[in-house]
């Protein structure tokens, strides 16, 4: 059986961005994850330990948006890193990773990046 949890549109005011006015005002992130992990064992036993606590995913990604970067693929990079080497049980990681009004010139709501790994 394929299982995921998903963490959708978690929202962040973070400093990403190549521009130095991205960096110092900052901006609106919306993060949306899948992550593949073998839930069969939680689904029979109810208990926290034979998952992954969504908690604290919220946590780790938290701690990775918080930490300014030129680029949003890089984000996306690092939080995947740690889920991934932070939780043996995940198996698969897919992030959008998107920022809210970027300054291009034109006007669109999100800028996004998505990484499946």
């Amino acid at each position: 059986m394929k299982s995921y949890i998903l963490l959708e549109n978690i929202v962040f005011y973070a400093n990403h961005g190549v521009y130095q006015q991205e960096t110092r005002v900052g901006n609106e992130f919306i993060v949306n994850l899948k992550i593949g992990v073998d839930l069969g064992k939680s689904c029979r036993t109810d208990e926290l330990e034979d998952t992954v606590s969504y908690a604290d995913i919220y946590e780790d990604v938290k701690t990775e948006m918080m930490v300014p970067s030129r680029l949003l693929e890089h984000v996306a990079y690092r939080i995947i890193s740690r889920l991934k080497s932070k939780y043996p049980l995940i198996n698969s990681v897919e992030i959008k990773l998107s920022k809210r009004n970027p300054p291009i010139g034109g006007q669109l709501d999100y800028a996004s990046v998505l990484i499946l790994d």
